[in-house]
């Protein structure tokens, strides 16, 4: 098949969610279809993955969008019912070179991803469509009203929820639509009525958070990765470090917690301390996950599923995490991954397994078959070549 990916970021370097994705999903692609990228450039570094992008994409097609236009659009249209970050990628450029490669070739499906990228192609009841969601949007914004937050941003994040609630009803639009997770899928269903639904899970690359033998003896490292400029993360964190991590450190007082991600904002970076390690970015995230004694994801705001857990579970670490995310594992608790929403009870489920290495051990066992036979890129991108030919004929 001949397949046009339209992209709302440069999929390279594959180190956050929407980027991993279409890089893993396409790379297993190559060589059995024909794959074409249409994407927006954000930066001028954007602009030099070209060549790398080419060694799985037959073309790859910038339209360059920096950030400073995209926050000016969303300042001059305010007015308008769309949500903000659908507005933040409104392009008259994006609109004219999908025009000239539909133009140019007949794809036999087209993989929309992001509601964000949503309005260039929803019209077009001509063409074979799958918009692929990241998350239920409208319950992450549902969601982030649990926390407390200042009067404007609550102002904000209350316009921005509604306008995402209306805007939704543009899945049913495309032949299908794919979300991460079955509760994302059921929260979409019941809320607005859709039948075109189907389930597309993240994944994880085996060949990078493999097993390593991993070490169960040490028990004094606890471990949070993600991107440290993501609000969900960096109200995970905050929260860890204030309601959570004294309790552990009454019963093991010489834990550590290392916080591991790019892009730390300043109340996570003013974290650190003799107990608190904030790193940066780290080049080999499955080394950092191979030295945690437990992996946690404190989530308390956000949808979909969690690359954190997917990747820790997959290398063979226990987990513990909040109910965010945890619904799409579609495990019981224990099974690779311990879920608590309290905080009492979030911190004694780490220290139960800080205290025995054999639950660490069989915890990180099962975690990995759970992986291994529902979350692998290659499992997911068949999945994935079964929609393209259903919406294709």
């Amino acid at each position: 098949m001949k397949i046009l990916f339209l992209a709302n970021r440069v999929p390279y370097p594959p180190y956050r969610g929407d980027k991993l994705k279409i890089f893993n999903l396409a790379r297993r692609l190559k060589g059995k279809h024909e794959l074409v990228l249409l994407t927006f450039a954000q930066t001028e570094e954007d602009l030099t993955y070209k060549q790398e992008l080419e060694k799985i994409f037959t073309e790859v097609h910038f339209v360059y969008l920096p950030k400073w236009k995209s926050a000016l659009q969303c300042l001059t249209a305010l007015w308008r019912p769309e949500p903000l970050q659908v507005l933040y990628f409104q392009s008259g450029g994006m609109a004219q070179e999908l025009d000239a490669l539909l133009g140019k070739h007949t794809f036999d499906a087209i993989h929309v991803q992001h509601l964000r990228m949503s309005p260039y192609l929803a019209r077009r009841k001509d063409l074979a469509r799958i918009l692929d969601l990241p998350d239920a949007f409208s319950l992450y914004w549902e969601r982030r009203k649990t926390v407390k937050r200042g009067l404007l941003t609550t102002i904000f994040e209350n316009i921005e929820q509604k306008r995402v609630l209306r805007y939704e009803q543009v899945l049913k639009e495309y032949n299908l639509s794919l979300v991460c997770s079955q509760e994302d899928l059921d929260y979409l269903v019941k809320t607005h009525g859709t039948s075109n639904l189907r389930l597309l899970p993240n994944g994880v690359d085996m060949s990078t958070f493999k097993a390593r033998a991993h070490d169960y003896k040490h028990n004094n490292t606890i471990l949070f990765t993600g991107n440290m400029d993501y609000a969900p993360n960096v109200d995970a964190v905050v929260y860890f470090a204030a309601s959570i991590l004294p309790l552990i450190r009454q019963q093991q007082p010489n834990v550590k917690f290392v916080i591991a991600g790019q892009r730390p904002v300043k109340k996570v970076a003013e974290l650190a301390n003799e107990y608190i390690t904030v790193t940066g970015f780290v080049q080999d995230l499955a080394a950092m996950y191979d030295t945690a004694s437990v992996v946690v994801a404190p989530l308390r705001f956000g949808a979909g599923t969690q690359n954190k857990v997917l990747e820790a579970m997959a290398m063979g670490i226990p987990v513990v995490c909040s109910h965010i995310g945890f619904g799409g594992l579609g495990i019981a608790s224990g099974e690779g991954a311990v879920m608590q929403t309290e905080p009492e009870k979030f911190a004694a489920s780490v220290v139960h397994l800080l205290q025995s290495e054999q639950e660490r051990k069989r915890m990180g066992t099962a975690g990995m078959q759970v992986i291994k036979t529902k979350f692998d890129w290659d499992v997911v991108t068949l999945t994935l070549e079964g929609y393209f030919r259903e919406v294709a004929g």
